[in-house]
């Protein structure tokens, strides 16, 4: 069975036709790998030394756990910080090589959901929010509420990626053609 990551439930997200048309029929994207790309991950690296034993005792961290991979059998992926609260429940703190902006992108609460999820399965405790690190906004730190309508969404759209990929169905395209302008498939699909 294939294992879906945060990034392959964005990407269906955005439009179904990435899970088609890279998994299935195993057409990469040959998306060139970008300044912004390289330095989110040298940051990732250097935050994870760099706040080893520091705790977030404004948000009521009592414990926190770096770059944690967990799977549940149908999702897997590496959390930043996994951080167990004061209130009883626990969140995933994700660093972001990105300015706050005064805007939650829509892509950065569904990888959150997703690591939510993660979190609920491996560690039975109750996951309601999330948190992001603006590096680039002098570490700005953001809650992010998740509602069960967030996780549900991100466990739909992974019983529908599991679709596509066990059947091999073409699924409908993304209803907002905007998208299509920068898509790396663009030239392949019939939209």
């Amino acid at each position: 069975m294939f294992s879906i990551t945060p990034s392959h439930i964005i990407e269906y997200l955005y439009c179904p036709r990435f899970t088609y048309f890279e998994y299935v029929l195993r057409i990469p994207q040959y998306e060139e790998k970008n300044f912004k790309v390289m330095q989110g991950r040298s940051m990732h690296e250097l935050k994870s030394l760099q706040n080893k034993e520091y705790l977030r005792r404004r948000i009521g961290v009592v414990e926190k756990r770096l770059n944690v991979y967990l799977a549940n059998g149908i999702l897997r992926g590496e959390v930043d910080e996994v951080l167990l609260l004061a209130d009883g429940t626990a969140a995933a703190l994700d660093y972001k090589f990105a300015k706050w902006e005064g805007r939650l992108y829509e892509t950065y609460r569904t990888q959150l959901a997703c690591y939510a999820w993660l979190i609920e399965s491996n560690f039975n405790i109750v996951v309601n929010r999330g948190y992001l690190v603006y590096v680039r906004s002098k570490n700005h730190v953001e809650e992010v509420p998740l509602s069960p309508a967030d996780m549900a969404a991100v466990r739909t759209a992974a019983r529908e990626i599991q679709l596509i990929l066990e059947k091999n169905n073409y699924p409908q395209g993304t209803k907002v053609r905007k998208r299509c302008d920068h898509c790396t498939y663009r030239n392949i699909c019939t939209q």
